[in-house]
């Protein structure tokens, strides 16, 4: 049996990075994609150290499409179509709309959505002729109920949501499935990067108990065994979100009253 093949994005930290050590482990070849080549290396050094299957180290700016189709380009000719792409790279500070310029918004917009745009365009065709795959996209609950303060983070969030959506669609009976994973805090170094952000949070995500990278990665490694359009987690997001889908004007207002406020 062939080895399965996993390409990993934002695989320098949090998420990615444990998403891409848990298939490593698994005896997946992961193909790990990152703007930090000394992280990258790090962790290929610390699959090797354990025996698990390859990493593969690719450096590079998601953002850049022709750097994109290179990276995929030299994936398929030495090691074939992914089983799976694991959309995980993400950034992104919290600003009012009117200290978001556009030269900002570009900025947000690159992670996590044209990363993954350009990363699974990459990839499709070919995944496409061998009918199946999975296509996982790392999401946040922004993506539903947008924050207060977070305007480029939550538009960022709302167009991953669009591509998740948009796949769903047109992949439909081609035995490839895109997938939307969405997880609370999770503790993981973006927090530390961007100190302004959850402390403005609502208070209805700060009930959630926090999880780690660890945790999200086995509920990723899951869902790439049994694909679902939609995953939440932990369960008390499943009950927020339950409650949005019923009183969608009641979690805003609670979002809204709960979360930064603008200082007069």
């Amino acid at each position: 049996m062939a080895q399965q093949l996993a390409v990993v994005t934002g695989a320098s930290s949090g998420i990615g990075r444990a998403t891409a050590m848990q298939l490593a482990t698994r005896g997946w070849r992961v193909i790990a994609v990152a703007r930090r080549r000394e992280r990258l290396e790090q962790l290929a050094a610390q699959a090797a150290a354990v025996g698990a299957g390859e990493v593969v180290v690719e450096p590079l700016d998601g953002a850049d499409p022709e750097a994109v189709a290179a990276m995929a380009a030299r994936v398929r000719e030495r090691y074939g179509t992914p089983g799976a792409i694991v959309n995980s790279a993400g950034a992104g500070v919290w600003r009012w709309p009117e200290d978001t310029p556009p030269a900002l918004m570009e900025q947000l917009l690159d992670s996590p959505f044209r990363t993954a745009y350009h990363v699974t365009y990459g990839f499709l065709g070919a995944m496409l002729a061998a009918g199946s795959g999975v296509i996982l996209h790392v999401g946040s609950p922004a993506s539903y109920v947008a924050w207060p303060s977070s305007t480029g983070y939550s538009i960022s969030r709302w167009a991953l949501r669009g591509l998740h959506e948009s796949l769903l669609q047109d992949l439909h009976g081609t035995g490839v499935h895109s997938c939307h994973v969405m997880f609370a805090e999770v503790t993981s170094e973006y927090f530390e990067t961007n100190p302004d952000s959850w402390e403005h949070a609502p208070w209805l995500g700060k009930l959630i108990p926090a999880i780690t990278p660890g945790e999200a990665a086995e509920v990723i490694v899951r869902t790439l065994h049994r694909p679902r359009p939609l995953v939440l987690h932990p369960q008390l997001l499943r009950l927020q979100f339950g409650l949005f889908r019923v009183a969608p004007g009641v979690v805003r207002t609670l979002a809204r009253a709960t979360g930064r406020q603008r200082v007069s």
